[in-house]
């Protein structure tokens, strides 16, 4: 009997000592971290420009040697292209303005036409607008027809409403017969 009890005494200390080992609180680990590269892209947008299809500058009378001049309408430039340094220009070119049957004495020639952009009426983005007055817009020298531009960064907007002005001589320098007078300006932005 007393092998027995030495094996049953045997058996209960293992019991005991795998029972025992079960309820050990596990050892405290660090804490574990995982990174994840992330990435994405930003797609540029475009440059572009609008104005009003026409305008009408206010009259004149045909005595001496007059001019005129009117608002071309609100003139905005849109820049979505997002780029680190954000710059553009806007140029300005004239037709002839032409009535009756666009004879000498029925055209005033664009180099009697100029623009002046003024001051803009509102703008976004960080950058700075800086207006442009041309004086004329006879297209001989273009890098001299800067209407506006614009100098920052990323996105941003210019509005403004260019004042058009029109000395009222035909291509023989003298005084333009009455009558209603059609061109077209033209403002690009690059």
């Amino acid at each position: 009997m007393r092998h027995r009890k030495r094996i049953a005494a045997v058996g209960l200390a293992a019991a005991l000592s795998a029972g025992s080992l079960g309820v050990l609180v596990p050892e405290a680990h660090g804490a574990t971290t995982a990174n994840t590269s992330v990435n994405f892209t930003l797609t540029a947008g475009s440059l572009s420009i609008s104005a009003p299809a026409s305008a009408n500058l206010s009259s004149g009378t045909a005595t001496g040697t007059p001019s005129l001049s009117g608002n071309l309408g609100v003139t905005n430039v849109t820049d979505s292209r997002g780029n680190l340094t954000a710059t553009w220009t806007v140029t300005v070119t004239s037709t002839n303005f032409t009535t009756g049957g666009a004879s000498a004495n029925e055209t005033i020639p664009k180099a009697n036409v100029s623009y002046n952009s003024g001051a803009a009426t509102g703008t976004t983005g960080t950058g700075a607008f800086t207006p442009g007055v041309v004086a004329s817009l006879s297209g001989t020298l273009p890098a001299t027809q800067i209407g506006a531009s614009w100098t920052g960064v990323s996105n941003n907007s210019a509005t403004w409403n260019p004042t058009i002005g029109v000395t009222l001589l035909n291509t023989n320098s003298t005084t333009a017969v009455a009558g209603t007078y059609t061109g077209a300006i033209t403002q690009s932005v690059a």
